[in-house]
């Protein structure tokens, strides 16, 4: 039989055991935040690392997005129901590029119908999960015009679509089509090039990012989503450059 010393130790030190656990279940997991599209939202060639860059630590960031995946192929393929089993508190989606013409009939949707309607129920099935979606136009290919001057979208009917489900539906909206046209067209022709990562067989890659792209445009959504969805706020970081500041960080970058 224990002497009362030992027993009181044993005593205190289930205590304290307890204690710890309960203090371990009481504490809220942070907040999730998702992210769903295709190769300009991964970290390998999109926004997605500047994005998660510019949260603080009290955010975890899952980037699930996938190089070649239209709004049509990444349900098909399965990863959305991935996403909504990560059960994230919010998801950017942001889907396009691999929706237009010519991908193919496993990818391509009509910017008008097909694609409305499966942006309509990705935001129908995240909130029914319990996630707050957040919907994101899809950045704009930097096609210039003769005089390069000026971009010319060939994404405007699937940036609309976008616009117009997140009115619909009434959830938060990033019209990252139309930062991206705004921020190309003060940077310049040339001074984009400095964004691009290498091409296939040296052609010109003026759809995806490199590192300093991708943390202009990842700073650029961060901030946008603080804007769009106020509760946000507390999980970005405190000292994000504004855009005029963001744009001047990347025309210093080597």
């Amino acid at each position: 039989m224990p002497r009362m010393p030992q027993l009181a130790a044993l005593v205190a030190a289930a205590f304290l055991t307890t204690s710890s656990l309960l203090l371990a279940a009481d504490k809220p997991a942070k907040p999730k935040i998702i992210l769903a599209g295709d190769s300009t939202v991964t970290d390998g060639a999109g926004w997605g690392v500047g994005f998660a860059n510019s949260l603080n630590e009290n955010a975890t960031c899952i980037n699930l997005a996938m190089g070649g995946r239209s709004s049509k192929s990444f349900r098909d393929e399965g990863r959305w129901k991935n996403v909504i089993s990560a059960e994230p508190t919010y998801v950017l989606i942001q889907f396009g590029h691999n929706d237009q013409p010519g991908k193919g009939p496993k990818r391509e949707t009509d910017p008008k119908t097909t694609f409305r309607e499966n942006m309509a129920r990705y935001v129908d099935e995240a909130k029914a999960a319990g996630a707050q979606p957040i919907l994101v136009t899809s950045v704009s290919r930097r096609f210039w015009d003769a005089d390069g001057k000026r971009i010319e979208s060939i994404l405007g009917g699937y940036a609309e679509g976008t616009r117009s489900v997140a009115k619909e539906k009434d959830v938060p909206l990033i019209d990252l089509h139309k930062i991206s046209i705004r921020v190309y067209e003060e940077l310049g022709r040339e001074a984009c090039m400095k964004m691009q990562p290498p091409g296939p067989n040296g052609k010109e890659d003026i759809t995806h990012f490199n590192a300093i792209g991708s943390q202009l445009f990842g700073t650029l959504v961060a901030a946008e989503l603080a804007k769009v969805l106020p509760e946000t706020k507390p999980l970005i970081r405190d000292d994000l450059p504004s855009e005029a500041e963001a744009i001047e960080i990347y025309r210093q970058a080597k």
